[in-house]
């Protein structure tokens, strides 16, 4: 059968998703690379797309692989921190989420 190209994995923080996408690529003997979706989350324009292109960058190099993005529903909250007015702009957000389609 084809091999899918993604899934989601939906649930309360401590129920093992992370766990299972790490035995999931260790089962496939293939590199396992991880990223949290607050990382793309940067009031310095542009930077959350470049991540995700380095991302999938690095995908490429190491294919077959398995990229495992944790909170990717951080893009476009606000940041939580000490600085409380830093958010992702609804363009930086579009732009961010357009290159994790492209990729």
């Amino acid at each position: 059968g084809k091999v899918p190209k993604g899934a989601l994995l939906l649930g309360p923080p401590g129920i093992g998703k992370t766990m299972l996408a790490k035995a999931v690529a260790a089962e496939a003997g293939v590199p396992f690379l991880s990223m949290n979706g607050s990382e793309f989350v940067e009031m310095i324009g542009g930077l959350g797309a470049a991540r995700v292109r380095d991302l999938f960058r690095e995908a490429r190099k190491r294919s077959p692989c398995i990229i495992y993005i944790d909170e990717i529903d951080a893009i476009g909250k606000k940041r939580r921190g000490e600085n409380k007015s830093s958010y992702m702009t609804s363009s930086e957000e579009e732009h961010t989420l357009n290159q994790c389609k492209e990729c």
